[in-house]
């Protein structure tokens, strides 16, 4: 996880310069976008993967798989392989990051979950006050090139430790069900992995060829998401469909300001880019000490309580971003609520994380992780392209360029107060004769007496 972290926050800031020196800037929407497209496939398989075989088999999979795409990456002779390396990334990191999960879920006791999950969120904070600056000193001292190359040198090591270490390694008995849990419906992992990306596409302008790829993207996640998705899960029904959306209202929410406010600071601002590495620094630290704290509250608060204080510290960062675009308010004031709603996704993520572990069974507990992490990348996706929309229409009407930032903001605060109002069912679970029960919060063992 600390080389997924550091691979993704080091890689971000050399595509543009990629893009640049293969010729395809045009396209550098589609190399960024590939990744999270891609993300949903890998997810979807190493969900069902790790259900039928245990979560070993994804995780060994999708790290080995890491090496290679950031070779295919470091070789690009033009800008399709690199959209290629980036668009195979993400099966990899979709792969890693649901067989993390999922071998979290079938390998540690409950009263350790919070904390591993925990442990988990603290391996960004090196890497986000290393991975940037380091990789701009090598991409200027050498190329980006060689960026790609040091970091798949890196992640040989875990990923000759992943295939000796886990070979040969059973799961636990209940962990991989007797009746092999059903493959994924693949063909329609890969029509939602591909209406992501000509979403992503299709909002950055509004001529014909982007609104037709806007409008395909949106039918295709709208005829086959839900059957990536438990049952019920867009009417937010107890247990885990609740917990999925409030994954997708969530991080979409949060990631959409992580995108809009550092594009504020830098365009419409005008703060030196220090002030933003700052924001993303600060933020990185923030969802960790969080997450840290919510492993602490385990058995004195509840996890939907937990999600509903995220979900609202989330909403305060929202306002708060969007009274920063006064003029009146100072610049750097700005970076506050990516700080603020990273508290709240340190919070909230990890007691989803938990609750769809505690909703699924044993032997489905990779369909969970696999349901959360494309919930997560869906709503990242539709969130992040409303907000483009709504920015680029109003870039388009008006001359300040303040009022798309507000507006953009403004329409964050759906999907928190949403989260707000069902933050409870997802502490529920439905009874097996109908109506439903609330989750006991998690607890530490007791001494026996």
């Amino acid at each position: 996880m600390f080389l997924t972290g550091f691979a993704a926050l080091a890689v971000m800031p050399l595509l543009p310069v990629a893009a640049r020196d293969l010729g395809g800037v045009g396209l550098y929407p589609l190399v960024a976008g590939s990744f999270v497209a891609a993300s949903l496939l890998g997810g979807v398989l190493g969900g069902s993967w790790a259900d039928r075989k245990g979560a070993r088999h994804p995780l060994t999979a999708g790290v080995v798989l890491t090496v290679v795409t950031l070779l295919i990456s470091a070789t690009s002779t033009g800008i399709w392989q690199l959209a290629i390396g980036r668009f195979t990334d993400g099966i990899a990191a979709g792969l890693v990051a649901v067989s993390v999960n999922a071998a979290i879920g079938q390998s540690y006791p409950d009263h350790v979950r919070a904390r591993a999950l925990a442990l988990m969120s603290a391996c960004w904070i090196v890497p986000s006050l290393v991975g940037p600056p380091l990789s701009g000193l090598v991409a200027g001292w050498a190329s980006w090139r060689t960026v790609f190359f040091g970091l798949a040198a890196l992640t040989v090591i875990p990923a000759v430790a992943a295939v000796l270490l886990l070979r040969g390694r059973a799961p636990r008995a209940d962990a991989v069900s007797e009746t092999p849990a059903p493959r994924p419906a693949l063909p329609a992992a890969v029509a939602v992995s591909v209406a992501a990306a000509l979403t992503q596409y299709g909002v950055t302008a509004w001529d014909v060829r982007h609104l037709l790829c806007t409008g395909a993207g949106i039918a295709l996640l709208v005829a086959f998401a839900p059957r990536l998705l438990p049952p019920r899960t867009g009417r937010a029904a107890p247990g885990l469909p609740a917990t999925v959306l409030l994954r997708a209202l969530t991080s979409g929410a949060y990631f959409t300001l992580e995108a809009f406010v550092p594009l504020m600071l830098t365009t419409a601002r005008r703060v030196p880019g220090v002030v933003t590495g700052l924001a993303f620094t600060g933020a990185a630290i923030a969802w960790a000490g969080a997450s840290w704290l919510q492993g602490r509250l385990q058995g004195r608060v509840s996890r939907h309580q937990m999600v509903r204080g995220g979900a609202m510290v989330m909403a305060v960062a929202v306002a708060l971003a969007a009274l920063c675009t006064l003029p009146a308010v100072p610049a750097a004031t700005a970076v506050a609520p990516m700080i603020l709603a990273a508290v709240g996704m340190g919070l909230a993520a990890p007691s989803l994380t938990l609750l769809s572990l505690t909703h699924a069974p044993a032997d489905r507990q990779g369909y969970a992780s696999s349901a959360m992490q494309t919930s997560q990348n869906l709503g990242q996706t539709l969130v992040l392209a409303l907000a483009s929309a709504l920015f680029s229409a109003l870039s388009a009407l008006t001359t300040g360029q303040l009022p798309p930032f507000a507006a953009a903001f403004a329409l964050l605060l759906l999907p928190v107060a949403w989260a707000c109002v069902t933050a409870g069912r997802a502490g529920e679970a439905p009874r097996a004769g109908g109506g439903v029960r609330r989750v006991v919060p998690d607890e530490e063992p007791r001494p026996m007496s």
